[in-house]
């Protein structure tokens, strides 16, 4: 099912955080919310593209040149770490 919006408890299943930390971070403007009844309700849109099934080329080309970074730089530690 394609919604527009999330609860409260799929924001935190999400981020893998709590609802009341969910709600803290509502309070604190770091997740823009809005109220309906007693509930508050967030944008999927608010995420990004992270609900997205492809990316678009810029996007990929982001995403390829952070892989690249990370490799070049934690590479090494990356196949140890593997390794355990």
């Amino acid at each position: 099912m394609n919604k527009d919006f999330l609860s409260t408890t799929e924001v935190a299943e999400m981020l893998g955080i709590s609802r009341v930390a969910v709600f803290n971070r509502i309070k604190r403007g770091e997740i823009k919310a809005d109220k309906i009844g007693r509930n508050f309700v967030v944008r999927r849109d608010q995420f990004g593209g992270v609900f997205k099934k492809s990316l678009e080329k810029d996007e990929k080309e982001v995403v390829d040149m952070a892989v690249e970074k990370v490799l070049k730089e934690y590479g090494e530690t990356l196949k140890l770490l593997g390794n355990t």
